[in-house]
């Protein structure tokens, strides 16, 4: 039996909590909100305008939910930008950036970042689907930044991760997907995290940059081969 708006709010709010209890986390998609609450799409879209409504948070169409207010003067000329990048020009960026994120987070994890990375790990491991490879695969991109305990960085990798739910991203990666299979994204990715999480749990900088770039670099050949096959 589906539920009514108050009660999908009441149920909405709390998972708020769990699942984005930073301003700025990013909600998961409508679909998962109204499985996971137990109401129609329509009911949700009810409670989510009323909490966006009363600032508790804030929608932009292509790239998702945000927990918080909308930023002042909303960045118009970011979106434009995420709309013209290729997603070639996506892993250049992400080649650059995320090797020295990995780098800083071996030199400034504490004891118990490790626990939660290892965590992000196993969930790509024990993902069954590609959707679930996805979030599990950006749940631990991000989740690496915020070890490196840098705003900028935390910001520039959800930056990243809005570019991904992009309709052109998703077709190039639908395609990877059908190529190389769910067990590839378990398995070897999955190997490739544990990797980086192992260098970071030694301190080595070096190494960290150096399985971070591998890691990134074993994507982008997958998907420049998928993109060749499509």
């Amino acid at each position: 039996m589906r539920i009514g708006t108050d009660s999908a709010l009441a149920q909405l709010r709390a998972l708020i909590e769990v699942e984005a209890p930073a301003p700025g986390d990013r909600l998961p998609t409508e679909r998962v909100l109204a499985a996971r609450i137990g109401c129609s799409r329509a009911t949700l879209r009810g409670a989510l305008a009323r909490l966006e409504a009363e600032g508790e948070l804030w929608r932009r169409v292509g790239q998702g939910t945000f927990r918080g207010r909308a930023p002042i003067g909303t960045p118009l000329r970011d979106h434009l930008l995420l709309e013209a990048t290729t997603p070639e020009e996506l892993m250049d960026a992400r080649l650059l950036l995320e090797p020295q994120v990995a780098a800083a987070a071996a030199l400034r994890r504490e004891p118990g970042d490790l626990a939660h990375l290892h965590a992000r790990v196993a969930e790509g491991r024990a993902a069954r689907d590609r959707a679930a490879s996805e979030r599990a695969d950006d749940a631990f991109h991000q989740a690496l930044a915020q070890v490196a305990r840098n705003p900028v960085l935390i910001a520039l990798l959800r930056h990243f991760s809005g570019a991904r739910c992009r309709a052109v991203w998703q077709r190039e990666w639908d395609r990877t997907y059908r190529r190389v299979g769910v067990a590839e994204f378990r398995g070897l990715h999955s190997d490739q995290h544990a990797a980086v999480v192992e260098a970071v749990a030694q301190g080595d900088a070096g190494a960290a940059q150096e399985a971070m770039a591998r890691h990134l670099e074993t994507v982008r050949v997958a998907m420049a081969g998928g993109a060749a096959e499509g």
